[in-house]
Formats: structure tokens, sequence, C-alpha cells
């Protein structure tokens, strides 16, 4: 259900794959890489005839049937990394250099586009839509309301958890030659845990693996950034619309503001362009001070709307895509 929801939301936001061939590897299996990702080996771009290329898309996803609650996270990942391939399926810009994923594309803006996606995931309109059993009832609403309390007092660790990645980066790198050893590191591991997530973390710092992949190092705070565009641009979308599951205007306006100039325009620009403000940790602060209480109201009367919705409603599916779904060698 994971994949025909993902085409379904996708569809109902009138996202377009402009013609794209996606190839998607979804289940784990021995020997795979253990990590989700998106990569294009055409990338999309506008012929000097003016002819269209579309681009060809490979991602994955590591879902296990057999693990409960896989499919949950499984669902995460591909709606993430479909968010990336329909950013990179867009960019309509005169060479294929403008759509690939290297300087001058950012961190910050490629994650925004697939984090401000997945996010949905977690909104309760889309539970409501898209969260059935078997026998297609909804998710009860006792079960998000339980989810918000149980989770969102302590939602402000998340953010703790991407800053202190930078801040250890950051101290890492400021440090004399001589001063870098394996004891010095441990112990600033140790110390900006303390200083930032107020004791030892869960996930142990050392165990990120962008802080230790040359390719990877300081990349983490993109991860922040986008957070930050992705709860603005959330903002913007409500402010504007009202909603953002299955609102037909989502696509096209993503399009336009922050997927067909590629990397052509700087991340800061186009965020600043369609919400109006420089970007900030406004949104983003606003949403993790926003009460239980205030929230499970607010959830509570997005998701009656949707079930109203979905009773009237039935999307047809149409990403404009060809796709091909694989198992390693089996197609």
């Amino acid at each position: 259900k994971s994949v025909e929801n993902y085409l379904k939301s996708f569809s109902a936001l009138n996202i377009d794959y402009q013609g794209a061939t996606m190839c998607l590897d979804l289940l784990d299996r021995k020997g795979k890489y253990s990590n989700g990702f998106c990569h294009w080996p055409k990338c999309s771009w506008v012929k000097s005839d003016g002819s269209w290329q579309p681009s060809k898309v490979n991602f994955t996803s590591l879902a296990n049937p057999s693990a409960i609650g896989s499919g949950h996270t499984a669902l995460n990942t591909l709606m993430h990394e479909a968010g990336h391939a329909a950013h990179f399926a867009n960019i309509k810009q005169p060479s294929p250099l403008f759509s690939q994923e290297r300087a001058p594309t950012s961190v910050a803006y490629a994650e925004n586009q697939s984090m401000f996606l997945d996010s949905l995931v977690g909104d309760a309109a889309w539970m409501a839509k898209y969260a059935k059993n078997t026998d297609g009832t909804p998710i009860p609403f006792d079960v998000i309301e339980e989810k918000i309390r149980s989770t969102h007092p302590f939602a402000v660790f998340q953010l703790r958890a991407m800053l202190v990645v930078s801040y250890f980066e950051k101290a890492l790198y400021e440090l004399d030659d001589d001063e870098v050893t394996p004891a010095k590191v441990l112990e600033l591991a140790d110390e900006i845990e303390e200083r930032i997530q107020g004791g030892k973390s869960p996930r142990p710092l050392l165990s990120v693996p962008h802080i230790i992949s040359d390719e990877a190092s300081c990349y983490y705070q993109g991860y922040t950034l986008a957070e930050m565009s992705v709860h603005q641009t959330r903002e913007w979308f409500l402010n504007k619309y009202g909603f953002i599951v299955d609102n037909e205007k989502v696509g096209p306006v993503l399009t336009k503001a922050y997927w067909e100039c590629g990397n052509s325009r700087g991340f800061l620009d186009i965020v600043r362009d369609l919400t109006g403000k420089d970007l900030s940790g406004s949104a983003w602060t606003a949403m993790l001070n926003e009460s239980v209480e205030d929230k499970i109201k607010r959830e509570k009367a997005e998701y009656d709307e949707m079930i109203k919705k979905d009773k009237e409603e039935q999307n047809d599916i149409d990403l404009n895509m060809i796709v091909e779904f694989r198992d390693g060698d089996e197609i």
C-alpha cells in the first residue's frame, strides 16, 4: 500500500514527473546498501533545439514486509526519495549541469524538496486519507491523538539532534592539528552532546555516518536549513490555501518556485521569493511551541475535514511517468 499511497498522494498534489522513467527498488535484501537514496543516470534539461530530455531516475528504499514497523519507515523513505525525483524531473534549464547534485546545488536546496513532501505523512489529514486498514477504514483519531501526546512534547529533541552534528563538526575542524587525537575527538563529542542535548545522545554522535564520510562531511547543516525551509514553506501554503494534503496547487507552485530553476538560483533566494520572508527558524519554533492541546484540536479539525472530503472524492492517478519496480535483478 505504500507505493499506492505515494502515487495517489503525489497525484492529488498535481505533481508532474514530465515523462521521467522511474526505477524503484524498494525492498531490503542481503547485500543491499543500507540507506535510501536517489540518483539520475539521465538529467532533465531543455536541448538547444528546444526539445525536452526527460530524466531517468533510480531510487531505493528498505522495506521488510516481515518486520513490524518497517512499512512506516519505508513509506517515509519512499515519499522522501520520490520528492527528490519530482524535483529533479522538473528542472527546465538549457543544460544538464543545472540538474546535477553537486555544487552549486546545495544540500539545503535539494533536501528542502524531499523533506517537505515526506512531512505530509505526519499530518492527521494525510493519515485520514491514506492510513487505512485492509477494509478501507481510516486510522482512528484516538491513535493519532495518542501519538501527538507521546511525541510532540519531545519534538525539540529532533532539532537538537540535528544541531549537535553541525556544532561538533565546527568544533572538530577548529582544533589545531596536534590536538586531533582519538581521545580528544571522543571528549569533544561528549562535550558537544552535553552542551546541545543536555546529556549523552541515545544515538552516539560519532555513529552519524556523515561525520566520517569525506563526501558528506559538513553536510548535516544542510538538513537543518532545509527543515527551517520546510516549516516556512508549509506555513506559507497553510496561510494562503488553508491546507496542504491533496491540494492540487502544491505541485504547480513547487514546480515554478523551487524546481524549474535547478541550481541556477540560490536556495535562500527561492525561499524568500515564494514565502516573502528571509529564511528563518520562526515557523519551526512556532510548531515546537504549539501546545499539545492546541495541536490536537487543529489536527482533529483537519482529520475530520479530510474524512468528509474522502467520501466525496476519488483521485485518478496521473503523474506523467514510466515506472518500473525491481527487486535487484527481478523486474
